[in-house]
């Protein structure tokens, strides 16, 4: 059997990183198994939905690492949806309902306050059909539920019924089908809505293993009914736990907490969003994966816990860290080059600087410390600017090799007896006009002793 599994966004807004969740976590598992990933647009909601959305839902995958088998759009499906509608309204499985909200809403506090479970009673199973025409005159239209099978005799009368499955995720899982109210599949516009859709299309594309967020437990007993009303074919369901924030926010997509493409634009690399999102809120450490195959051995859908995933985002700049500092010259070159990072001692600066960056991007700052051709003003504290003018006057001739700062500064600490601290940071501030950074030793012969004596104040 070829996996199949499928990542099926609602183009409404932008993803963010616990939306790309479900979608690295179904890439991963069809990478390990080598099957077929389709991205499904939930697209029914035509006037929410939007083409900008689902090109930056396509574009932040890419950047994630994730290649869909094919794409797919349910707003082009409706008539797919249509067909398994009447076959369900022939088989008798599928009702129509004329209850308003209020009314709906009405009925369930009165069942609450019989201490009975609030759960739609069927009624409108019980209406004649001069009754039904009677409320279409009155203007009212129908919504239409799915009829679960949980009960023998009457549907008035539900018996415990179970569903069972062994979740990936969560291991055996039993839903009783008489706790909860008849799903409705169709709205009274005639739109869709997700289950309906969803289980068709699950149905028709082969799809062999539903992993998504454990929001959806609740919902996978009535959906392997309808599954089983309409294919001889239950796929294998996984529900991994949510993130959020670290005081345990939901994180929203209208609000743009960590949108892919936030993160992206900020210079964070997907392999830091992708081991960060994968692995919070499983048993493995959070570190970060140098690649996707690498994680997708390490992924084990079973290792999440049960509990939501918190995550706190400052963790990104550490992953992000670590990957930048095992980043080869090729990896990067293309966008160094970019940010005018080129010549001969591009890949000797990115040696250099990479294990003191945070972001790629921030090798620009670098790059113009190294080809600076001014003095660092007031950089060096005020006692410190005779000691540095006489480094300078101690700055060896050309040409100068990759020992150059170790023969500088030992001939400075000879002729003025400073050492340490005392010796060094003076120079690291005229030279660079920051107290920290990379190696002095690696950028000095980068910088070059023209550029060097260009800072002399």
């Amino acid at each position: 059997m070829t996996v199949i599994v499928r990542f099926a966004p609602s183009p409404t807004g932008y993803i963010h990183i616990g939306n790309a969740r479900p979608a690295l976590y179904n890439w991963l598992f069809a990478l390990k198994n080598k099957g077929q990933f389709i991205l499904r647009y939930d697209d029914t909601d035509v006037e929410r939905s939007k083409t900008e959305y689902a090109e930056a839902i396509a574009r932040d995958i890419d950047w994630l690492g994730i290649k869909p088998s094919r794409v797919e759009y349910q707003s082009k499906r409706f008539a797919v949806y249509d067909a398994a509608v009447e076959k369900l309204k022939s088989a008798g499985l599928l009702y129509a309902c004329y209850e308003t909200a209020e009314e709906l809403d009405l009925r369930r506090k009165m069942r609450l306050t019989r201490k009975l479970p609030p759960v739609y009673g069927r009624d409108a199973l019980k209406l004649t059909d001069e009754q039904k025409a009677a409320f279409e005159a009155e203007g009212r239209k129908a919504h239409w539920r799915f009829l679960l099978p949980n009960f023998k005799a009457t549907p008035f009368e539900t018996e415990r019924t179970e569903v069972h499955w062994d979740d990936l995720v969560r291991g055996p899982q039993t839903v009783d089908l008489a706790s909860m109210s008849d799903p409705v599949l169709v709205r009274e516009d005639g739109t869709y809505l997700y289950t309906l859709p969803s289980v068709v299309d699950d149905i028709d594309m082969g799809i062999t293993h539903i992993i998504r967020g454990d929001d959806h437990v609740t919902n996978t007993g009535a959906q392997i009914a309808i599954f089983r009303a309409l294919s001889d074919v239950v796929p294998t369901f996984g529900h991994h736990n949510l993130l959020t924030t670290t005081s345990g926010e939901g994180l929203s997509k209208r609000s743009g907490a960590l949108s892919v493409g936030s993160l992206r634009e900020a210079g964070v690399e997907p392999m830091a969003v992708a081991s960060l999102a994968v692995l919070t809120g499983t048993s493995d450490n959070i570190e970060p994966v140098a690649t996707m195959a690498e994680l997708a051995a390490r992924y084990e859908p079973s290792h999440a816990s049960k509990s939501n995933a918190k995550f706190d985002p400052a963790d990104l700049t550490g992953l992000n860290r670590a990957l930048i500092h095992h980043l080869e010259f090729a990896d990067v070159e293309m966008r160094l080059a970019a940010l005018g990072i080129t010549g001969d001692k591009a890949e000797a600066f990115w040696a250099a600087v990479r294990g003191n960056i945070d972001h790629v991007k921030d090798a620009a700052l670098w790059w113009e410390v190294v080809n600076r051709t001014e003095p660092f003003n007031n950089a060096v504290a005020d006692e410190d600017k005779d000691f540095i003018a006489q480094a300078f006057d101690l700055l060896p001739d050309a040409p100068w090799g990759n020992d150059i700062w170790k023969v500088w500064t030992e001939a400075v600490k000879a002729a003025t007896g400073r050492k340490g601290k005392t010796l060094f940071m003076p120079l690291r501030l005229a030279l660079t006009g920051v107290s920290s950074g990379p190696e002095l030793a690696d950028l000095l012969p980068l910088i070059g002793r023209e550029n060097t004596l260009a800072r002399r104040a």
